[in-house]
């Protein structure tokens, strides 16, 4: 877990836990997203998870393994996990949104789909609806032609997450490249149905506006508020829209010279609407700074015991023959009697593999 927390970010300020992509990491995601600006400028924390190699060889979010984003399972809950550390470490107890590029776009919305009470709204960027795949080759197949579903069928996917749960909702902002060869396009009206669906908004459009570097329909709850919305960018493959010339992110590998996306992203959801920042704020020394690591403390509870016991304990969690923990997602190895680990609680529910108690 890393964390940017500006010089204008004030006691309540909004909270954005932000996913990058495979092959991605923390780091290069917030030197080339572009979500530094709109922090400094509406006086947000960012929050940015980072995959490990051991739960994914190519660091990409495990979006298409259901243990993996069920409500309280997995990376899931680690993600949670992290946004309740930023909210009690940095007084960002304002409103908490998601947001993610391709396999953290898919994590963005199984996120907002599994604690619409945690986020208010998020955004997918060149990801995936939930509930496309539960297996790798299922997640193949749904990125490259889709999965063919009613709106309803996709909307019950959101909803059989949190079963009962009657909203509100989360506000979605989708974001997709119409030359798009990695994750096809299909996929972003997918989004485009689930969420208008489960908002129980009209499939018809509320607004349609043209941008220099493409089309936004938007679609309106009873009240004309809107909900969701759909960004098509013309002649754009995978990746972010950036805006570098404008001093939104940098252009390179997965980040793409178009418009600034974080930036459209902010003003759809409102992410720091209302906040009161420092009228004359102290500027960062470093405008685009490397966010800074931060582990959380270790405190809490430090447990030596067998993988057997750390999994009936709920300490850890079962996954294909190993244990691991229950949310930092640490492989603890064999799920047996005969293997024995230390794991400490560095924060409510979150667990992490140490060296020794």
């Amino acid at each position: 877990m890393y964390a940017y927390v500006p010089d204008s970010a004030a006691p309540g300020a909004p909270l954005v836990v932000l996913l990058h992509g495979c092959t991605q990491d923390a780091a290069a995601y917030h030197a080339g997203s572009g979500w530094d600006g709109v922090a400094d400028d509406r006086g947000a924390v960012l929050v940015y998870a980072q995959q490990r190699g051991a739960n994914n060889a190519n660091s990409c979010f495990n979006w298409f393994r259901p243990g993996d984003t069920a409500r309280g399972s997995g990376e899931a809950a680690s993600i949670r996990q992290m946004a309740a550390y930023a909210a009690r470490e940095f007084g960002a107890t304002g409103e908490a949104y998601v947001s993610g590029l391709s396999a953290g776009g898919a994590m963005a919305s199984e996120m907002l789909s599994a604690y619409p009470d945690v986020f208010a709204g998020g955004s997918i960027v060149a990801g995936l609806p939930t509930g496309c795949a539960g297996s790798l080759l299922e997640a193949t197949t749904c990125m490259n032609s889709g999965k063919q579903q009613s709106a309803e069928q996709w909307g019950d996917e959101v909803r059989a997450k949190n079963p009962g749960y009657s909203g509100p909702w989360p506000r979605v902002e989708i974001w997709h490249g119409s030359a798009d060869y990695t994750v096809r396009p299909v996929n972003a009206e997918a989004s485009r149905d689930q969420w208008v669906d489960v908002h129980g908004a009209s499939a018809a459009p509320d607004r349609t506006e043209e941008r220099p570097a493409g089309t936004v329909t938007e679609f309106h709850e009873v009240g004309g508020v809107p909900v969701v919305a759909l960004n098509t960018v013309s002649a754009m493959g995978h990746g972010t829209p950036v805006d570098p010339s404008a001093g939104c992110g940098s252009a390179g590998a997965y980040f793409l010279d178009t418009l600034c996306s974080a930036e459209y992203t902010a003003d759809f959801l409102g992410i720091g609407a209302g906040q009161s920042p420092d009228p004359d704020p102290t500027p960062s020394p470093d405008p685009t700074p490397t966010p800074d690591p931060t582990d959380p403390p270790e405190e809490g509870a430090c447990v030596t015991s067998n993988n057997y016991e750390h999994v009936a304990a709920g300490r850890a969690e079962h996954r294909m023959g190993h244990a691991y923990t229950v949310g930092a997602g640490d492989d603890l190895g064999l799920w047996s009697l005969g293997v024995t680990t230390s794991v400490r609680e560095t924060a409510p529910g979150y667990w992490e593999e140490v060296s020794g108690c």
